[in-house]
């Protein structure tokens, strides 16, 4: 059975191939085009919008009573789209990793790494693209829900990993295995790994968190879940069925 240190390994590995390494800066750079698009047309509406409203929060205006956060008093609205920004633009990139990237990049590691794993395609781009949306709706929903709590300094790092490891391996899981598990096997797998994938995204999560390395985690998640997600399903396919052990041809045949 794959093991969630060893997947986190053999993406470090995988990573530092040339074209993993050129992969890494397209989500980047999509998503700050994104948000230096959203900033240029969007930017002074939006402080305007949101400082209005932090007038109305009687919690917030006695926390910002407090020094030093008063020196922020007349900027806080600036201030929290500043620091929203960056959390933003890596959900950006890995939602455009998972829908465009992530079919190169399992790709390339199964090509190397698991040439004896069958292609079962059981996923499609529109589903990806449809598992991208919902995974950001999902994510949106459990922000606001949990909008409250970023008021409580200690929850930051908690709720910030929390978020992101969900948004990781919800996106993640299904691409890494659409290309080579069926429709069977992935639900097989999602359902069975849920906690795993999900320490796996916060893992990945935690990465993100370094400055200025945290940028390129996506690339380097989505290769840390279809490592772990081809050995899985590799290990699913020759796993002893009544004391009988089915070779990857033979399910093939019988599939």
């Amino acid at each position: 059975m794959p093991t969630l240190s060893l997947a986190l390994y053999r993406g470090l590995v995988s990573l530092l191939h040339p074209r993993m390494l050129a992969l890494m800066l397209v989500p980047v750079i999509a998503a700050l085009l994104l948000w230096l698009l959203a900033a240029i047309f969007f930017w002074s509406s939006a402080v305007t919008w949101l400082q209005a409203h932090i007038l109305e929060w009687d919690a917030l205006q006695w926390m910002l009573a407090w020094w030093p956060l008063t020196l922020f008093a007349a900027h806080t609205a600036t201030v929290l789209l500043a620091l929203a920004a960056v959390p933003a633009m890596l959900v950006v990139a890995t939602l455009v990793t998972g829908i465009f990237a992530m079919p190169m990049m399992v790709a390339h590691v199964a090509r190397r790494d698991y040439p004896q794993l069958h292609q079962r395609r059981g996923g499609s781009f529109l589903g990806s693209a449809w598992n991208g949306i919902a995974a950001l709706l999902i994510f949106l929903v459990l922000l606001v829900l949990t909008l409250p709590l970023w008021l409580l300094p200690p929850l930051w790092p908690l709720l910030s990993l929390g978020l992101l490891g969900y948004l990781n391996q919800r996106v993640f899981r299904y691409d890494a295995l659409a290309e080579h598990g069926d429709a069977v096997e992935i639900q097989r797998i999602v359902s069975e790994d849920g906690w795993k994938f999900l320490w796996l995204g916060v893992a990945v999560a935690v990465a993100a968190h370094v400055p200025i390395l945290g940028f390129f985690t996506p690339v380097y998640g989505g290769l840390v879940f279809i490592h772990y997600a081809l050995a899985r399903l590799a290990a699913l396919r020759t796993a002893p069925i009544e004391g009988v052990v089915i070779s990857e041809a033979e399910r093939g045949l019988l599939s």
